[in-house]
């Protein structure tokens, strides 16, 4: 660019009013027209738990439920989930508690390196709120468009299957990390001991 002779080769997309219910609180904000939802969730709702990963709809890091569905936020035009109710993989857990898919993936080696975990713990919890009782089989068919290079899909597969089992009342969930726990040393930690002549 030579002073102020540079002329833009394509016009800006105008900026239009983008509203939905993300996470259960009404977001508000002012986004390009032509944004993907992926764009406008992250930089615009500040919901950075959303991952761009392949920006082709191929790796699944992106999916969000969007009215209950899962949907791939890099191949969804803003625009068109406006008016929606979204959810992220912020939205699962209950404040401090998390739910009982995102405890499974931590117990039973869900997640590796973590990058993929908020696209599969969404998928897997639009699975289980349609279908609490779900085959392997069923599961393998329900996170086929989401891909990991870390774990090789077992440890994915029993993660949800306990959580399927927590949802069913089969089993505990496990207690929440912010819950009150036992002191480990009531009458508080024992008095170093130090070689004689050093200052106490």
């Amino acid at each position: 660019m030579v002073g102020k002779e540079h002329v833009s080769m394509i016009p800006a997309a105008p900026s239009k009013v983008w509203t939905a219910e993300v996470n259960g609180q009404v977001r508000e904000v002012l986004a390009p027209s032509n944004a993907v939802l992926l764009d406008v969730l992250r930089d615009k709702a500040g919901c950075l738990g959303v991952k761009r990963g392949c920006d082709m709809g191929t790796c699944g890091c992106c999916t969000v439920m969007i009215d209950g569905q899962p949907r791939l936020s890099c191949l969804t035009m803003a625009q068109d989930a406006s008016g929606s109710k979204i959810t992220t993989v912020e939205g699962l857990a209950d404040g401090a508690h998390l739910a009982p898919i995102q405890q499974c993936f931590a117990d039973h080696g869900g997640s590796q390196c973590g990058f993929c975990t908020p696209g599969f713990l969404v998928a897997s919890q639009a699975l289980l709120n349609e279908n609490p009782n779900p085959s392997d089989s069923e599961i393998a068919c329900a996170i086929e468009g989401n891909l990991c290079r870390c774990t090789g899909y077992q440890q994915i597969i029993e993660s949800i299957q306990a959580a399927a089992a927590i949802h069913r009342g089969e089993s505990e969930s496990a207690p929440a990390a912010s819950d009150a726990h036992p002191d480990p040393n009531p009458s508080g930690p024992e008095e170093p001991t130090m070689p004689p002549g050093h200052a106490r």
